[in-house]
């Protein structure tokens, strides 16, 4: 199952949120949640990797600038079961991003480029996306 969606034109502001519920596929290798202001400048890349890429069930943080990746950061707890219905909240602040996880951990993640606005969203992967809400 790979999933795309794509949207322009979120206006994200510092405050706010974006809650994705989605079900993962029975046989996951990977999916992500790219937001930023287009698909080479990302604030954050959310990448949870099941087994893909040498890494099997980490969580996998970066932001890309000018269509180059930064540096990676990683957080060893996973969440995540093959075929489960997740819910995952992202809040925007203009110091950093604030992700919590299904079991309620979050992790910190900068805002390496100061944006103050958030206009791109995209999802793919092995992610059915069920909704996305912005509060």
């Amino acid at each position: 199952m790979t999933s795309n969606l794509v949207a322009h034109n979120v206006n994200l502001r510092p405050g706010r949120s974006i809650r994705v519920q989605g079900e993962v596929a029975a046989d996951p290798k990977s999916f992500a949640l790219n937001l930023g202001t287009d698909s080479n400048n990302l604030c954050l890349h959310f990448n949870p990797r099941f087994k893909i890429f040498g890494d099997v069930n980490k969580t996998v943080y970066n932001s890309r600038k000018a269509g180059v990746w930064e540096k990676e950061l990683r957080d060893p707890v996973f969440p995540f079961q093959p075929g489960s219905v997740i819910e995952v909240c992202i809040t925007f602040d203009v110091a950093e991003l604030t992700i919590k996880l299904p079991d309620g951990h979050t992790f910190k993640f900068p805002n390496r480029h100061n944006l103050e606005t958030i206009n791109y969203l995209e999802t793919n992967g092995d992610l059915k996306i069920k909704s996305v809400t912005f509060e």
